[in-house]
């Protein structure tokens, strides 16, 4: 079984290499019955900035939440929204 850091690692690379971010910071990590389920903070370029076809360098802050099997293999990834962030 996996242990914290390497959870932790395993999530915040997987965001690495999934998404066009040069750093991916785990802010929360919790071990759940079915393996791992972290969130983690990027930082992407606005897409509504670039939806206007604006080059900037203006970035948005978002929270993915990620889960893992015990194996570490990812299960799910999703952005979160502000309404889930209240939860």
């Amino acid at each position: 079984m996996a242990n914290i850091d390497k959870a932790a690692q395993a999530i915040s690379g997987f965001l690495k290499k999934t998404l066009p971010v040069e750093d991916a910071k785990v802010v929360k990590i919790t071990k759940i019955p079915e393996g791992w389920e972290g969130e983690v903070e990027v930082y992407e370029e606005s897409s509504f900035i670039k939806s206007i076809g604006l080059s900037t360098k203006v970035k948005d802050r978002n929270i993915y939440r990620i889960k893992t099997d015990e194996n570490l293999e990812v299960q799910s990834y999703e952005r979160m929204n502000a309404k889930q962030l209240q939860e």
